[in-house]
């Protein structure tokens, strides 16, 4: 194995939910108030896991996390995570889906990390230097994986979005979807699913969201010293989920699209704008001798910066200006998108993604009656094989996404942990086979 790493995904992965991360699901979710038949006199699910981690770079690592659904409000939830190694340290807080005061349908999210780690990777090359001409540009969907900067430094990041349920489909009366779930299953009325009509079927949802990052690397004095990155952004987007339940669909299709940009605010490296389309499509097979559910899972990405330009030296080498930074744009690689590569291992103008995934529910549960394993509230485990396909460029043409194609395959095991999905992925790919232990489904 080239690679095999928890990388960040264990560490952040009882903070309740990832929406904030840079390659990560739509920004906008449905609100949903989850009740388990197997806890029916409880508003809320607390869960509380020491956790530990080792990786090459990182060594052994001690953590905490935990998490509140249901708290203060039926559809909010906090959650928040601590870690510390010999070098790495990081703490994370989160609150998600609190409904301001005096409307039914205006829901604020915010979250934030801190942390330092050693040996951070960034498939990119330092700003303002120039390509020599008939080389690869660090990033780009040809380059080598050994082509990158690596340093210790921190990793920060601060992010707080304003969602808002309209009032049309399963939304109509309420900005929240309620779900009854018996063994982890839907037994209530889904949310969609049976037709594409945003006014009767499904659950559509706009979000404004303000996103902050700030990453160093700390080379020696001789190699160029501290470099650091900053990005003060907003996003516009909206998503129209017609799922049969939205936590861990069957049925139905989901689609989001927004538009992303950085006018160099305060002290942001460059100016950008990023614009991206994601649509899911779920088909049920239904239940099987041993399977509560067989799940065909599809996805399809794609993004495009406007922004971004080529710029040329007088020897013909070429840089790049107006761009999104390496972790945000037309990216892939990592947790979500292209996960047998290392996180925002491509990077470029345009993007082109897709993904099958195969979901099977096992009627099996091997801890469902240890008495001492109770308190995780697991009601289900899912078998997971997937392949995934994905290309960056410089142009945003089939000619130049359509060939070179970088592919990878994987297994994952999932479990439903008091309403919320976790996940473990192996995925293998020609640079190499990676894990990531995650929130929620990638799509």
């Amino acid at each position: 194995m080239k690679q095999c790493a928890l990388k960040l995904g264990l560490v952040i992965l009882w903070a309740g939910c990832l929406v904030a991360t840079a390659t990560a699901r739509p920004k906008a979710n449905v609100k949903t108030v989850i009740n388990r038949a197997e806890t029916p006199d409880r508003v809320s699910e607390t869960l509380i896991l020491p956790y530990a981690f080792s990786t090459e770079s990182m060594g052994l690592n001690l953590g905490i996390g935990g998490m509140r659904r249901g708290f203060y409000q039926e559809q909010m939830t906090i959650g928040g995570t601590a870690f510390g190694g010999d070098v790495s340290q990081g703490v994370m807080l989160g609150l998600w889906n609190f409904r301001v005061p005096g409307s039914r349908r205006f829901y604020f999210s915010t979250n934030g990390f801190l942390g330092y780690f050693p040996d951070q990777q960034a498939y990119t090359s330092v700003g303002g230097n120039f390509t020599p001409a008939g080389a690869t540009r660090a990033g780009s969907n040809d380059s080598s994986s050994d082509d990158f900067l690596g340093a210790d430094g921190s990793s920060n990041w601060w992010d707080m979005k304003l969602e808002y349920s309209l009032p049309i489909g399963a939304t109509r009366d309420s900005g929240r979807v309620k779900y009854q779930l018996a063994g982890g299953l839907l037994v209530s009325e889904p949310s969609g699913g049976e037709e594409w009509n945003p006014l009767t079927s499904g659950a559509t949802v706009l979000v404004a969201r303000q996103f902050n990052r700030f990453q160093t690397f700390e080379f020696p004095e001789d190699e160029g010293g501290e470099l650091d990155g900053t990005i003060h952004a907003v996003e516009f987007g909206l998503l129209y989920d017609n799922t049969d339940f939205s936590v861990n669909p069957s049925t139905g299709s989901r689609q989001y699209f927004s538009v992303s940009h950085d006018a160099g605010w305060l002290d942001s490296d460059k100016q950008w704008t990023f614009m991206e389309l994601d649509i899911s499509k779920y088909f049920s097979f239904g239940e099987s001798k041993y399977a509560h559910q067989r799940i065909l899972a599809l996805d399809f990405w794609t993004g495009y910066s406007p922004s971004w330009k080529q710029e040329f030296d007088e020897n013909g080498g070429s840089t790049v200006t107006d761009n999104a930074p390496y972790n945000e744009g037309a990216t892939l690689g990592g947790f979500y998108r292209m996960r047998g590569y290392d996180q925002n291992r491509f990077h470029d103008k345009a993007a082109i993604y897709g993904t099958a995934e195969y979901r099977y529910t096992m009627k099996y549960n091997p801890i469902e009656n240890v008495k001492w394993l109770k308190f995780l509230k697991l009601d289900w485990f899912q078998l997971v094989g997937y392949v995934e396909a994905g290309r960056v460029g410089s142009k945003y043409t089939a000619n130049e996404l359509l060939k070179d194609v970088k592919t990878d395959v994987g297994f994952s095991l999932r479990a439903l942990t008091a309403g919320v999905v976790v996940r473990a992925d192996v995925a293998t790919s020609d640079e190499g086979t990676s894990v990531w232990v995650m929130i929620d489904h990638p799509f």
